[in-house]
């Protein structure tokens, strides 16, 4: 942990403000997150209405996102990674505040898409960070930033579910439309421009050799396709969550927020303890690593199925945040170490907007287990999402071991 903090250090005060934007912006958005099927059942006028814009609340923003991440992506790598940080604030600050005063299902459903299009935050305040920092440490660079990201959810969570219980729904949003317009300005008064930025021809060539040469050691499709799987079988929960708390456990808006942040919790406890443990490291051994972090997914979840204990449950719920605490950001760290520098932008949006899809992927299959089978199937179908994951990985790991050459003796 010694070195880790050194790490950080050596990154400067830059990333300090950087980590803060990130934990309290995501924080912000994540207020209403565990809440919006109960928003969305009251304002249905039929159960049918209640199915479709319970996946839709979910789904429009992550399609949104999906749709111009990669966009905004070339747009960092050409005008700048900073720029794109304040645009993706200033828009979750507008639509978050719009959506606050939305009476109607369908108008809701709209804002939420075109939030997701205004959005992209994560991927240029990636990009940013590494920038600012050279490249260097980037696994535990991109670790400490979805660290943030996970402290803001476990904090928002648990703020959103309090003021619902105090106040309203149009409360949780209207704070945290003015909380995301705040960072936005900070954001644009504070965080410097990295030198070096307008070379755009000098990195584009540069960006091609070493593109190159980065592809030829890393499988970056596959690792977007691992990383995309493994996200689709937490987001399978999504929609679910919040109505499987209150039938299985019966338990207050309160618990079911801090269950639901215990994920973020057991994330922040165990991700820079897993980035240090894989810093240079090998791509076959941290692939070997991620076969035994899918099956310890899929068992934790079977056993969260299982249990009626509520206290029981939430220490499932934050072993389980322990264990991705050593997959999404390690993944993302091998896919932006097998791309140029002058690239970081546009395959960071790119590696967002395959989680989005993976995510989509998840909540559509969660929604429509519960229809079809109740709301104690899913866990189940996660445990077995996760298994499947696994053998991705170990086929993974297969491809990437280092091979003898032909005649070489073992």
């Amino acid at each position: 942990m010694t070195g880790t903090v050194a790490v950080i250090r050596g990154f400067g005060p830059v990333f300090a403000i950087l980590f803060g934007l990130q934990f309290v912006s995501m924080g912000a958005m994540e207020m209403s997150g565990p809440f919006w099927p109960l928003r969305i059942e009251e304002l249905s006028s039929s159960g049918g209405l209640f199915a479709l814009a319970g996946i839709g609340v979910y789904v429009c923003p992550m399609v949104g996102v999906s749709l111009t991440s990669a966009l905004w992506g070339r747009m960092g790598d050409r005008y700048g990674n900073r720029l794109m940080m304040v645009r993706a604030l200033a828009g979750l600050a507008i639509t978050q505040i719009l959506v606050s005063f939305a009476e109607d299902v369908w108008l809701i459903l709209l804002l939420r898409f075109l939030q997701g299009c205004c959005a992209g935050y994560i991927a240029p305040a990636q990009a940013y960070g590494i920038q600012i920092t050279g490249g260097r440490n980037r696994g535990v660079l991109l670790t400490w930033l979805q660290v943030a990201t996970n402290v803001g959810s476990l904090c928002g969570a648990f703020l959103g579910g309090l003021i619902l219980d105090a106040s309203s729904f149009t409360a949780i949003n209207l704070t945290a439309g003015f909380i995301c317009a705040a960072c936005a300005v900070s954001a644009f008064a504070i965080l410097p421009q990295p030198v070096g930025e307008t070379n755009w021809a000098a990195r584009d060539r540069i960006g091609l050799d070493q593109a190159s040469k980065a592809q030829s050691t890393a499988p970056v499709w596959g690792l977007l396709v691992l990383t995309g799987m493994m996200l689709a079988s937490r987001m399978v929960l999504q929609v679910p969550f919040a109505l499987y708390m209150d039938e299985v456990f019966h338990a207050p808006h309160w618990v079911t927020g801090f269950s639901y942040g215990l994920l973020a919790l057991g994330f922040v406890v165990a991700a820079p303890l897993w980035a240090q443990f894989f810093n240079d490291r090998s791509i076959s051994f941290i692939l070997g690593w991620m076969v035994l972090i899918a099956g310890g997914c899929a068992l934790l979840t079977s056993l969260a199925g299982l249990t009626r204990s509520v206290e029981y449950f939430a220490v499932i719920y934050l072993l389980w945040g322990g264990l991705l605490g050593g997959t999404t950001p390690i993944l993302v760290a091998l896919i932006s170490a097998a791309t140029a520098d002058g690239r970081q932008g546009s395959v960071l949006g790119t590696a967002q907007s395959w989680q989005q899809i993976a995510s989509v992927a998840g909540i559509a299959i969660g929604a429509g287990a519960t229809q079809i089978f109740g709301l104690l199937s899913v866990y189940p179908l996660v445990s077995l999402l996760y298994a499947a994951s696994l053998f991705t990985a170990l086929g993974l790991w297969f491809s990437a071991r280092p091979r003898l050459p032909v005649g070489d003796p073992q």
